[in-house]
C-alpha cells in the first residue's frame, strides 16, 4: 500500500476461473480461429457458441460464462494501434480513380499520389490509364516537385512494381521500377498485404484528393490542362496551415528537404524500353517502321498524344 499514493483498489492477481468451462474452451478457439478465414458477417457470436456447445458437446453451463470468455479472449488477440510517427524525409505512394471530362468526353482518370507525411506535403498527377509508365512518371514529377527525393517511399504490393514476392518476403522489383530506384537511389518499403493502415497518410490523401479536386467531376479540354491545375492547387496548398500546427506545410516542408537527397542531373525518363528487332510496329498509337536491332522508346507523352 506504501507504493501508492493513495489507494489503488481492488486488483486481481490471478486469471478469472470458469470451471463449467474447462474442457469447453478448446472448441470455443478452434470455432473462432476458423473464423478468421469467413466472411464477418457470418463468424460465431457469442449465443452461437453458446448453443453449439449445448447442442453439439453437452454443455450444461450459462450463456454469461460463454460472454465472458470470448469477450476476454477477443480483447486478448485484437490488433491494436499506436499513433505513427512520420520521421522528415519519409514518403507515402498510391493511386486513386475518380470519373473526369476531358475533352467533352466523360472516362476515367487514375491518379498518382505522393505525400510526405511528416509536413503534409503531396502531389497528385492525373493519367488516363493506370499503366507502369503512369506510376514511374508520377514519381519523377513529385521529385521534381518537391525538389528532393524521399527516403525511403512506401507502397502496396502493386504489381506495377513488384513483380514477384518470394516466400521468404523478399521482391522483386519490376524492370521499370528498378530503373528508376537505380536512377534516384532512393529505398522501397512496402505493407502488409491487405493493411491499409500501414501507409494511413497517403490512403487518407488519396480521398483528400478526390474529395477536394474532383468534386465536382472536373471538366478540361486536355489532360494537360487538367494536370497543370492540380499541380497549382498542389502548390497552393503549402502555404497552409493545418490544425494543431503552428507552421505553414511549406515551412515544414523544409525539415522533409532536408533529409531527401537531392535531385540527379536529369530526370529518369518514364518509358519502357526494349532491344529488338522491329517492323511496322504501332504501339498505342505511335507507329515505329523500319528499325532493325536497334532500341527504340515510347515515352509517356507520346502514347498520350496517341490516345
Amino acid at each position: 500500500m506504501l507504493a501508492y499514493s493513495v489507494p489503488p483498489g481492488y486488483r486481481r492477481d490471478k486469471p478469472i476461473r470458469r470451471p463449467k468451462l474447462d474442457g469447453f474452451t478448446e472448441f470455443i478457439d478452434a470455432w473462432l480461429e476458423a473464423d478468421k478465414a469467413v466472411h464477418r458477417k457470418q463468424r460465431h457470436t457469442a449465443k452461437r457458441i453458446w448453443e453449439r456447445l449445448q447442442a453439439e458437446h453437452g454443455f450444461t453451463g450459462g450463456y454469461t460464462i460463454v460472454k465472458d470468455y470470448v469477450r476476454d479472449r477477443e480483447r486478448r488477440t485484437r490488433e491494436m494501434f499506436v499513433p505513427l510517427a512520420h520521421p522528415p524525409g519519409h514518403a507515402q505512394a498510391d493511386f486513386g480513380e475518380a470519373i473526369v471530362v476531358i475533352g467533352g468526353v466523360e472516362q476515367k482518370a487514375y491518379f498518382f499520389v505522393m505525400d510526405l507525411p511528416h509536413s503534409d506535403a503531396y502531389f497528385v498527377r492525373t493519367y488516363p490509364a493506370a499503366t507502369a509508365e503512369a506510376r514511374i512518371d508520377g514519381h519523377v514529377r513529385a521529385f521534381a516537385f518537391f525538389g528532393g527525393v524521399p527516403q525511403p517511399v512506401l507502397y502496396d504490393n502493386d504489381r506495377c512494381l513488384v513483380s514477384k514476392i518470394q516466400p521468404d518476403g523478399t521482391r522483386i522489383r519490376a524492370a521499370l521500377f528498378s530503373g528508376l530506384q537505380s536512377h534516384y537511389l532512393f529505398r522501397d518499403r512496402y505493407g502488409r498485404p491487405g493493411k491499409g493502415n500501414d501507409k494511413g497518410a497517403v490512403e487518407g490523401m488519396v480521398g483528400y484528393a478526390r474529395r477536394n479536386h474532383m468534386v465536382p467531376i472536373p471538366h478540361f479540354t486536355s489532360w494537360d490542362d487538367f494536370m497543370a491545375d492540380l499541380e497549382g492547387q498542389c502548390r497552393a496548398r503549402l502555404t497552409r496551415i493545418l490544425r494543431g500546427h503552428k507552421e505553414t506545410i511549406g515551412e515544414r516542408l523544409q525539415r522533409d528537404l532536408a533529409a531527401m537527397r537531392p535531385l540527379p542531373a536529369a530526370p529518369f525518363e518514364a518509358c519502357d524500353q526494349a532491344v529488338r528487332c522491329i517492323c511496322a510496329k504501332t504501339v498505342r498509337g505511335c507507329s515505329i517502321s523500319d528499325v532493325l536491332g536497334g532500341q527504340w522508346t515510347v515515352t509517356l507523352q507520346q502514347c498520350m498524344r496517341g490516345k
